[in-house]
């Protein structure tokens, strides 16, 4: 049977988990200011290389090394993963003349890794050892070092790896940010290798590519009486409604929260007309906008708004936008 959390259980939780937060930033902050040439020297090795990356690791520098190789990938250095128990039995294969290996390990005394040092040379690779133990067989057979060394681990045993696992994985997305700035990594670029994420969603994708035209919408004129609004939006619950003058010209937004509000100050609205309930000059975006530019204008403002009004630069209604839109895969 679980027992109950009592407050000083609480408590204490609570306190050893700050604990561990500023024991791992601590060595991060340790970690940044012992940061030397041997930085500059691997990215000028992944720089300068013809080939790809490959990040190998075992158990937890393992799980460290699967996600330094996708923040590579992720900003524009091709890298794969090799578990280190497996290369032995031919997934070395995926080493080539040309590549970059860096190895994983924070005693830098991995015996599955040692073994393969030589095989790597052997297929014309260069090798990096990512080590907390600078003096350590690894790092003797390594043409070049990071040196993810803490002072201990966040664990009260100083055992598990918590500081040393925090700082080898910072090592490789700092590897990874600088190598993508040396080659003028683009927000273009991150869209490229983002095709079905939202970020990349947000950096390729314009507004007229999954906004509503028109005729899927809810469409007012100025003039007409609420009743009819509401039945208008009720057939087309997009959450708003257009008011468009005669000349096709955006004059207003009548969203579901502009009704609750004319309801909350009103004892009866269907006499009311759309002019008296709309938002005039309402925020809007063009069709070309892209989607990232569109989502910071809905979200990064005091009151956040769900619905955009689409309109050209001359002011005309050209359908609508909502926020499930932009998140939609």
């Amino acid at each position: 049977m679980n027992k109950k959390s009592t407050p000083s259980a609480r408590l204490s939780a609570l306190v050893t988990g700050r604990n561990v937060l500023v024991a791992e930033s601590k060595a991060l902050k340790i970690a940044a200011a012992g940061l030397d040439e041997n930085f500059s020297r691997v990215a000028a090795l992944i720089r300068v290389a013809t080939g790809k990356v490959v990040v190998a690791g075992l158990g937890k520098s393992g799980l460290v090394a699967q996600s330094i190789a996708a923040t590579l990938c992720s900003l524009g250095t091709p890298a794969v993963f090799m578990h280190a128990g497996e290369a032995a039995h031919g997934d070395i294969g995926v080493v080539q003349n040309g590549d970059v290996v860096i190895f994983v390990s924070k005693s830098g005394a991995t015996p599955e890794l040692i073994r393969l040092c030589a095989p790597v040379r052997a297929l014309g690779a260069k090798l990096v050892a990512l080590t907390g133990n600078l003096r350590s067989p690894l790092a003797g057979e390594a043409d070049a070092l990071l040196a993810a060394v803490v002072d201990r681990e966040a664990d009260p045993l100083d055992l598990a790896p918590t500081s040393s696992a925090v700082v080898a994985l910072a090592l490789g997305h700092a590897l990874a940010v600088a190598l993508a700035q040396a080659r003028g990594f683009t927000e273009e670029d991150f869209a490229r290798t983002h095709p079905s994420g939202q970020l990349g969603r947000n950096l390729s994708l314009r507004v007229a590519d999954v906004m509503h035209a028109l005729t899927e919408i809810s469409v007012m004129a100025p003039g007409d009486k609420m009743r009819d609004v509401v039945v208008a939006m009720t057939r087309r619950p997009h959450g708003a409604a257009c008011v468009v003058d005669k000349r096709g010209i955006l004059a207003g937004i009548i969203t579901d929260g502009d009704i609750r509000r004319a309801l909350q100050k009103h004892d009866d609205i269907r006499p009311m007309t759309a002019a008296d309930v709309m938002t005039a000059n309402p925020v809007r975006v063009t069709p070309e906008t892209l989607l990232g530019d569109a989502l910071r204008l809905m979200e990064d403002r005091p009151s956040q708004i769900s619905v955009l009004p689409v309109a050209d630069t001359g002011g005309h209604c050209l359908g609508l936008l909502r926020l499930h839109d932009i998140y939609q895969h």
